[in-house]
């Protein structure tokens, strides 16, 4: 190729009414560029940060504020105490057994309803004939409201009621219990009503991440020797392991701020056996009108879900959202 001699054209253009040029052409461009941008992240981000704030910020610093005061709702908040509010619900026996019993429900949801869940997923993944009405059935729970839900099965669990009867009818009298009424008892039957409830959301949310792994790895496992067991752990289980993830993260935030059953079913009790910390909470804010001393609860139920949020994402989903970014840049 020719060498052009660019020498002439350059000089013939003053490089001082070139510069001005350039600026014209661009840079207003540029700035309204920024400007159009700004204006869309306002209109699209505006409302949500505003509901973000009245409905979420403002009402945690009010708790904050009212937690410090001794406050019955009627007047203004005007005898401030400190931190004697936390003082007093950290050291007081029932908000500790109430604590406890969130962690009780914590680790029988992860204990119990994850395998179950894993083992329904992996059925419900199957050609099998009736598929689609199975898992209606099972999600069918989840949709009810949870007073619906709690009513029916305080009919369920009355004495001489539905479940006391089927009990009797196959030989099992001797099992009979006072289902709501036993100290003992209440907080695995509540779980009982808890799992029944909730499982179904936990099934199809590792179902979905079943059908999202694909079929061809199954295949490869196969050609390779590999039995259906050793499919299921050495392929799906791992592949599986961050909705599992997510699954575990919705479980334990729920179960730490579990409320609508125990209170319509229980109320906290009996003689507080069934107690959570919202229960806590709501008997002592609202029916004993100790808004003080129920702000302070709220305040340390809200710090015990916010750190373990933080933790949680830290060194659990941390990777899941790294890998999940650097595909999408890819």
């Amino acid at each position: 190729m020719p060498a052009v001699d660019v020498t002439a054209d350059t000089a013939a253009v003053p490089a001082q009414a070139s510069a001005p040029a350039g600026r014209v052409l661009t840079r207003p461009a540029g700035r309204r560029g920024r400007r159009r941008t700004r204006l869309e992240l306002t209109l699209l981000l505006g409302p949500a940060l505003l509901l973000f704030v009245g409905f979420v910020l403002v009402p945690i610093g009010l708790a904050v504020y009212y937690s410090l005061y001794e406050w019955t709702g009627f007047t203004a908040a005007e005898k401030f105490i400190g931190l004697d509010n936390y003082w007093l619900a950290l050291s007081g026996p029932v908000f500790q057994q109430a604590v406890g019993h969130n962690l009780i429900i914590v680790g029988l949801s992860l204990v119990v309803q994850l395998p179950i869940s894993i083992g329904m997923a992996l059925l419900l993944n199957r050609k099998l004939r009736g598929r689609s009405f199975i898992r209606l059935v099972v999600f069918a729970p989840y949709v009810l409201a949870e007073a619906t839900t709690a009513v029916c099965w305080m009919l369920i669990l009355q004495p001489e009621g539905f479940v006391d009867q089927m009990m009797r009818a196959v030989g099992l009298g001797g099992l009979v219990q006072l289902w709501l009424a036993d100290p003992g008892m209440v907080l695995y039957t509540l779980f009982v009503v808890i799992t029944w409830k909730y499982i179904g959301f936990g099934i199809i949310l590792l179902l979905a991440g079943l059908q999202g792994i694909g079929p061809e790895l199954r295949e490869a496992a196969s050609l390779d020797g590999a039995t259906a067991w050793q499919t299921t752990r050495y392929v799906l289980i791992p592949l599986l392991g961050p909705t599992i993830r997510i699954w575990i993260f919705l479980s334990v935030i729920g179960s730490l701020q579990l409320f609508d059953l125990v209170w319509i079913m229980t109320l906290g009790g009996p003689a507080n056996a069934s107690t959570t910390m919202a229960t806590y909470l709501i008997d002592h804010g609202f029916k004993r009108y100790e808004f003080g001393y129920g702000s302070a609860v709220a305040v340390i139920l809200f710090m015990i879900c916010f750190v373990f949020a933080l933790l949680y994402q830290r060194f659990a989903l941390r990777r899941d959202t790294e890998g999940a970014l650097t595909r999408i840049a890819e």
